[in-house]
């Protein structure tokens, strides 16, 4: 690069700088000769722009450049704005030097405009090239919209966002599949929630929120899971599940607004229409969805889970956002807290795009007493959560929260069938690289 330092994105070369200096930089994306002029197309992370060599008045070192460039290579341009109706955003640039920064020693296995696509796991192989793809790049600018939008709705809302370790000592969710490590003399795991750190830091701080990753070492590859995902958690003291799954729906509602203002040509490429979900979303409770699994053919005993072939047929009938709230208290966690007037059945719910859950969430106990019990009936040792049974000597206020896939989130919004799509570098029981 030496000096030269860019002056310009792709999607700022347009007809009123015609005659102005510019320098941009990017990768070559094509290089076409036609009756003496040779067309670049160099993309940046902006967009693309045009640009157009004369052989017959090109300086020498110009032409002498054009040798050795190939598609993919990096490279810098300084030259002159003209105006043109055919280039992208109506004007080109007339090169007076080429930088050439890194020469791409050789081509990808498959084209990134236009012909077949090879499989993802063909792709995820050499995933940052793939991710040049115009379709790869539109769904991780509307990620990247979305993160945006996610932290302003709850820090607009006084949420405060926190960290939470990664390294934990015990399960917080019973009977989750975790990553083993060695933590210098002692075992530890990868954590699969944050949810036993959120619940303390409601207690000072009252409102918060973390996106981060969580770990599960499940051992299935389906296309709506992944043994590392990005989750957004969130607790909040004095409040119940009723309030959190507004919160919920507010939330979704926001996103999908800032994505039609902010992300209106990567919907378009991507072929994507969102309507703004009305003002409440449909909800039922468990034992509704029983009933209409009934109706469906399909049986589901009262207590036991839904299974994929269940959510399969709910989302058959029910294919935008709802709820399933009241749950059988004996198949939720242990944190979960149960209704007062019904025991077996508990304040939790599942937040559902058709068949895919996309967040669970509910009241939490905050009861030392109720939450050793539910400990014990769900087979696990209070000894074992004692740094967090502890805080709640001093007072744990009512509170409710919950966990939100923005992975899964990712594929509704995007319109992807596969979670690999969605994530920059998916990891599952078959991927550690790259």
């Amino acid at each position: 690069m030496g000096d030269w330092r860019r002056t310009h994105y792709s999607l700022e070369i347009v007809s009123k700088m015609e005659g102005k200096k510019a320098t941009v930089f990017g990768w070559v994306s094509s290089v076409r000769e036609q009756g003496g002029i040779v067309f670049l197309i160099i993309n940046d992370k902006k967009g693309t722009v045009q640009i157009t060599v004369h052989k017959d008045k090109a300086p020498k070192l110009v032409l002498e450049k054009l040798k050795y460039l190939r598609e993919h290579s990096s490279i810098g341009v300084r030259g002159m704005v003209k105006s043109m109706n055919k280039a992208p955003h109506g004007a080109e640039i007339v090169p007076e030097e080429i930088r050439v920064l890194s020469t791409a020693l050789r081509q990808p296995p498959f084209s990134l405009f236009g012909g077949r696509i090879p499989s993802i796991d063909k792709r995820l192989d050499i995933r940052a090239i793939d991710m040049r793809r115009p379709k790869a790049q539109a769904i991780f600018k509307m990620r990247h919209a979305v993160l945006t939008a996610i932290r302003e709705f709850l820090i607009s809302r006084d949420y405060m966002e926190v960290s939470t370790p990664k390294i934990i000592a015990t399960a917080t969710e019973g009977g989750a599949a975790l990553f083993p490590l060695l933590y210098y003399d002692k075992e530890a795991f990868l954590a699969q929630s944050p949810q036993l750190y959120k619940e303390q830091l409601i207690m000072p701080f009252e409102k918060v929120f973390e996106i981060g990753p969580i770990f599960r070492a499940e051992e299935s590859r389906t296309v709506r899971h992944l043994s590392e995902v990005v989750s957004v958690d969130v607790e909040e003291a004095f409040v119940s599940y009723e309030d959190v799954m507004k919160l919920i729906e507010q939330l979704i509602r926001h996103l999908v607004q800032a994505l039609y203002e902010k992300c209106k040509e990567e919907m378009k490429l991507l072929e994507r229409r969102l309507t703004t979900p009305s003002s409440t979303f449909e909800c039922i409770t468990y034992d509704d969805a029983l009933k209409i699994l009934d109706k469906e053919g399909l049986t589901v005993n009262w207590g036991e889970d839904l299974s994929t072939q269940a959510l399969k047929a709910l989302g058959g009938v029910m294919p935008k956002f709802y709820f399933i709230k009241d749950w059988p208290t004996s198949i939720k966690p242990f944190y979960i807290k149960p209704r007062d007037d019904k025991q077996d059945i508990c304040e939790a719910f599942d937040f559902m795009y058709g068949s895919i859950e996309l967040a669970s969430g509910g009241s939490r106990v905050s009861s030392k007493r109720l939450l050793m019990r539910r400990l014990k009936e769900q087979g696990l040792k209070p000894k074992l959560f004692e740094y967090h049974l502890r805080t709640f000597d001093y007072g744990m206020p009512p509170h409710a929260g919950f966990g939100l896939g923005l992975d899964r989130l990712m594929m509704v919004l995007t319109g992807q069938e596969n979670i690999r799509e969605v994530a920059m570098f998916p990891r599952d029981q078959f991927r550690l690289t790259p």
